[in-house]
């Protein structure tokens, strides 16, 4: 608590009056992300973005706020398997975030962006876990490399991601400048 008021340089009381615990701080943390992220959906739908560059973006867009400080992260997910209404709380949460994921695949698979040969859920449920595990192994680290680390995730990812006919989009993922000097998926210390 010390360390979170010290930084917002407000003092416990105030803190207390805004959020009932630090555990519900975290909860308004999950709320603003998902605020994000539904931007984020509206937006693909409107901009027709190539849905590899978009989901980039994305996790580039998502991991804003935790680059600023891994032990948001490391607190974020310790959250999850706190307190039972905590944890409950962060279920309804993921379920939403789910249910926003499955959109964005949706529309590739609707755009032959994405393969169609597995549902959009499953894919959504994936797309999740790479990012949850990456932003994990980072928070460990608490280092420059999270935006390299999503980065050769992404890749590894959208090679199972991209269309498996032929006459569908490109099944290359656009490469960048960070994919030369990226940091391995996993590395000795993971």
């Amino acid at each position: 608590m010390e360390d979170i008021t010290e930084a917002a340089d407000v003092g416990k009381g105030t803190f207390f009056n805004y959020f009932p615990s630090k555990d519900h701080i975290l909860l308004a943390f999950g709320e603003m992300q998902l605020a994000k992220l539904q931007s984020a959906v509206e937006e693909a739908r409107r901009s027709g973005e190539p849905m590899p560059q978009f989901l980039r973006s994305l996790g580039v867009r998502m991991t804003q706020e935790p680059i600023r400080n891994p032990g948001v992260v490391r607190t974020l997910l310790q959250a999850y398997l706190s307190s039972t209404p905590v944890r409950e709380a962060m279920l309804d949460l993921q379920k939403r975030v789910h249910a926003l994921h499955t959109e964005i695949v949706q529309l590739g698979q609707d755009r032959g962006e994405i393969r169609k040969d597995l549902p959009a859920t499953e894919i959504a449920h994936v797309f999740r876990q790479t990012i949850f595990g990456t932003l994990l192994f980072w928070s460990l680290y608490g280092d420059a490399t999270l935006h390299p680390r999503m980065e050769s995730a992404f890749n590894v990812l959208w090679s199972g991601l991209s269309p498996r006919d032929a006459g569908a989009a490109s099944t290359e993922a656009p490469q960048s400048e960070a994919m030369a000097a990226s940091v391995p998926l996993f590395t000795c210390g993971d």
